[in-house]
């Protein structure tokens, strides 16, 4: 059971706060972020805080949404992962209301956040986080925002930019709210979210690669049509090629292989085994219609070349290479690679590729990391950098076991390593207007590092 829950600004600001049971002290919060803000482990000095952790008999679990810090207290033990998954999906209650899920939006609409708290927890205990069962319960209209000032926000606003193939306003909308002049767009978004795993060895070769996909929907259709969503026809489920009931079903060489999935509760599977179709009903707000998960061997986004060579008893060299290994007319985009060095090094000097644009560098003293940001990547592209690092004490023994190893976060929208594909997505309601329909494919790295 749920004694508080609270969401603070990445200042502390505490933006809503709800009591439910009174058995935790009132200055939880500031607890919780002074805790969180100072984090210490093993004597560093700086560490990013675990999602669960306990104070004073105080069990504190937090997510962070867009840059706000979702939290849950109480004193009773419970399951962590049942915790954090019900704050996700608190957060995206919200955002399913008010359409934009930022500070701004939920200090104007207070009220509306408050009334889906009461419905969605009483007394501690969860009632529902279904978007399309309290729309019968809440009755606020949400506070429309300023889309045009927003920065973007995760992998779905990454479409609003420079992009023709979608309104800039369509994922600001609320599910609930009708357009000004009382009408409602008629259109549904069907968004392919793949988030990779890869290893590299010191020579370059993959140890282990993994995606873990979703096939994400936001509708926007009145009168709740049924949808008929087609997949890849050489999609196969398992290394047998069985169906998704265990039968087995089609299979072949060079197709689209899941290792497992698993489908939101409103899919009906009937004809999946024969044309890889999903039918469904969508509910309000947006939800997973299928999550999967691939360990087969694919073609890496990029790839990474790393040297570092000893320039002298008291310094050394460090050479960074990442080429893109995607066409060029897809480009990556908020690229950040780091490189954890000796924890001797003093001074980092930087030399970028001649030209460079959007590129910026950082040596973080603290916790002795090397950082190097590119705001754009185009396929095909090659960059590098040179960092000279200088020591304090004199190098002994090997110098790459005392740095590394490389990592790297991107985001590439509409390219996704799996090959999953929609084909069709077909609306089965008679109009007089053709609803819209987005397909659209983001790639982000869940965790992208290459050994030394």
């Amino acid at each position: 059971m749920i004694s508080q829950f609270f969401v603070l600004s990445q200042r502390g600001d505490n933006i809503v706060f709800r009591d439910y049971r009174g058995d935790v002290q009132k200055g939880s919060a500031e607890i919780f972020f002074r805790k969180v803000k100072f984090w210490k482990e093993d004597g560093e000095e700086e560490a990013e805080a675990p999602p669960v952790f306990n104070v004073d008999g105080v069990n504190y679990f937090h997510v962070k949404v867009v840059g706000l810090l979702f939290v849950a207290t109480m004193r009773t033990n419970i399951s962590p992962s049942l915790v954090l998954e019900l704050l996700q999906r608190i957060a995206r209650v919200i955002k399913d209301y008010l359409g934009v899920l930022n500070e701004d939006s939920l200090r104007k609409n207070f009220v509306l956040v408050y009334e889906l708290l009461d419905e969605v927890i009483d007394f501690g205990y969860v009632q529902t986080t279904s978007t399309e069962v309290l729309k019968s319960y809440v009755f606020n209209e949400p506070i429309a925002v300023d889309a045009g000032r927003l920065p973007p926000l995760g992998p779905a606003s990454l479409f609003m930019q420079g992009s023709k193939r979608m309104p800039g306003t369509a994922i600001t909308k609320s599910v609930v709210a009708n357009e000004p002049g009382g009408h409602k767009r008629e259109e549904i978004f069907v968004d392919i979210i793949e988030k990779i795993s890869v290893t590299f060895s010191s020579s370059g070769y993959i140890l282990t690669s993994e995606i873990d996909g979703t096939i994400q929907m936001k509708s926007y259709l009145t009168g709740n049509p049924e949808i008929r969503l087609a997949l890849n026809d050489d999609l196969t489920i398992g290394s047998g090629g069985t169906s998704i009931y265990g039968y087995g079903g089609s299979s072949g060489s060079g197709g689209v292989i899941l290792d497992d999935c698993n489908f939101h509760e409103s899919v009906h599977l009937d004809s999946f085994d024969v044309d890889r179709t999903l039918s469904l009903v969508p509910p309000d707000g947006e939800f997973p219609v299928m999550n999967y998960r691939i360990t087969q061997e694919f073609k890496p986004p990029f790839r990474i070349n790393t040297l570092i060579e000893e320039a002298g008893q008291l310094r050394a060299e460090v050479i960074l290479k990442i080429r893109a290994e995607f066409l060029s007319n897809i480009t990556a985009n908020t690229v950040v690679v780091q490189m954890p060095l000796p924890k001797y090094t003093t001074r980092v000097s930087f030399e970028l590729e001649p030209g460079a644009v959007g590129q910026t560098t950082d040596f973080k003293e603290s916790n002795k990391r090397l950082e190097w940001s590119l705001k754009k990547i185009l396929g095909g592209s090659e960059h590098t950098l040179r960092a000279k690092l200088t020591f304090s004490q004199e190098l002994h023994g090997n110098i790459t076991k005392e740095a590394g190893p490389v990592s790297m976060t991107f985001t590439i929208p509409m390219y996704n390593p799996s090959r999953l594909q929609v084909k069709y997505l077909q609306i089965a309601k008679k109009s007089k207007t053709n609803p819209y329909r987005w397909v659209r494919y983001v790639t982000q790295a869940n965790s992208y590092v290459a050994r030394l």
